[in-house]
């Protein structure tokens, strides 16, 4: 994160505008609409500019920039067409330690102007540091079709029974539940309405009634997919930002755990091969025991947690203690990871089936149905089969699979670091062993990865392909 984004109050605070063409009036409306007093500085002031800086409490300097015009300002912005005016104006605003933007140079900025939404109240700002100020509008204008005008009436309702809530229910958690159930329910649906007197006497009244109980907690078992944020659920993304707590495995990318509530404690429980962070059965434990103390745990998995992810098992506990919960399936690494590598995993001409198996091998043996695994016109996965890649490539062969059978060994799928390494049953453990792969890994076997050079379309600039 290159810059910490904040909001300032400006409200009859005195704003340096140094600059008086068009590019100093666009910023002078935003310093006026905070309420900002424009003290503009130029030879050549424009007329609407010049009316603006009046009309907002402040003045006009019609002359060059002096040093002593940053005397008593709380923000500074340099509009000019000079750069070197521009950079004495950031350089002796830094100095005096006053926030300085300057337009159209990142480099001089200790301050960033972001593109702004404005539902006031409520306001969404967006900035990409300097680096594209079009992108940040246009997602700006995106932003501006899905969020509704009436969020600020519902926001500025909220406000006005804030300190009544605190007093209400003093416990941080219990207020915090009270405010999502007024947004989940008919209240902020009125205000979306425009029905804002119903809403404000409804919320009167669930005020006076409720009572600060101690509520259940709950369990969301979540699959967070194989690594791309962008293929989280909706669902998935809501439920993040409910959770009280977060245990997450080894396999969720941080990007991904970024998008959990920032407020959330977060507990790492990930395994890796012969080194587990916390047992399965104390993990098992650990969300009856946070869900008993009435907390809204957010069990993060990578994938989907019923496909090899074990949340059978860890939802077992909680059905046998009547603890809620819900499961939110995710993409699994299968589908996304032949997907991002251009394979399909079925195809008319190459496969009618596709079987997931688990590669992970117990005391170096494994005991699959290798006779169910060579038929003819089937895809075969393998989740966790990275050490045991020779012999699986092995026992395949051994039970009637041709040695020239084409397998592709996928590295961190979905992601930047996505490496794609094809061969044969054959040839295949040596390649990877030549190419260094690591963990997590996914293998498929079949005719369908003779499509991979055809299809595939995702090439991350990091990524190698062989």
């Amino acid at each position: 994160m290159d810059y910490l984004p904040l909001f300032t109050r400006l409200a009859e605070r005195r704003c340096l505008v140094v600059g008086g063409g068009v590019v100093a009036l666009r910023k002078a409306r935003l310093l006026a609409q905070a309420g900002g007093c424009l003290v503009v500085v130029a030879p050549s002031v424009e007329s609407e500019l010049a009316s603006l800086a009046v009309a907002s409490g402040g003045e006009v300097r019609q002359r060059a920039y002096q040093p002593g015009d940053l005397d008593g300002v709380a923000l500074v912005i340099a509009a000019t067409d000079d750069r070197d005016l521009n950079a004495a104006v950031s350089a002796a605003a830094q100095q005096r330690q006053l926030p300085v933007n300057v337009v159209d140079d990142p480099a001089l900025c200790s301050v960033i102007l972001p593109s702004i939404i404005d539902r006031s109240p409520l306001m969404v700002a967006i900035s990409s540091g300097g680096a594209s100020p079009v992108l940040a509008r246009r997602l700006r204008a995106r932003l501006e079709s899905t969020i509704p005008a009436a969020y600020g009436r519902l926001a500025g309702l909220l406000g006005k029974f804030r300190e009544a809530a605190a007093r209400r229910f003093p416990d941080i958690d219990q207020r915090r539940f009270f405010w999502e159930e007024v947004l989940d329910g008919p209240i902020a649906e009125m205000v979306l309405a425009g029905r804002a007197d119903e809403a404000d006497r409804l919320l009167t009244e669930q005020l006076a009634q409720a009572a600060p109980v101690a509520h259940g907690g709950e369990v969301f078992l979540v699959g967070a997919g194989p690594g791309d944020p962008d293929l989280l659920t909706f669902k998935a993304l809501r439920l993040m930002q409910r959770a009280d707590v977060v245990l997450y495995d080894r396999l969720v990318a941080p990007e991904i755990l970024a998008l959990c509530r920032r407020d959330a404690e977060q507990i790492y429980v990930g395994k890796a091969r012969a080194q587990h962070a916390v047992p399965q059965a104390q993990i098992n434990q650990l969300l009856v025991d946070l869900a008993m103390q009435g907390k809204k745990v957010l069990r993060l998995k990578g994938g989907d947690p019923f496909i090899f992810g074990r949340g059978g098992e860890e939802i077992e506990p909680l059905a046998e203690q009547g603890i809620p919960f819900q499961v939110v399936p995710g993409i699994t690494a299968a589908s996304g990871c032949a997907s991002y590598a251009g394979i399909p995993l079925t195809h008319r001409d190459y496969a009618q089936s596709v079987r997931f198996v688990t590669g992970h091998l117990k005391d170096n043996t494994s005991n699959l149905p290798w006779a169910e695994l060579v038929q003819p016109n089937q895809t075969v996965v393998f989740y966790m089969g990275l050490v045991g890649l020779p012999i699986i490539c092995q026992e395949l062969v051994a039970h009637g699979r041709a040695p020239d059978t084409p397998v592709a060994l996928i590295q961190q799928g979905t992601t930047p670091e996505q490496r794609v390494i094809v061969g044969t049953l054959a040839d295949l453990p040596a390649r990877v062993a030549e190419a260094g792969v690591r963990a997590p890994t996914l293998i498929i076997v079949g005719e369908v990865v003779r499509l991979h050079r055809k299809l595939a379309w995702f090439s991350p600039d990091d990524s190698a392909s062989s």
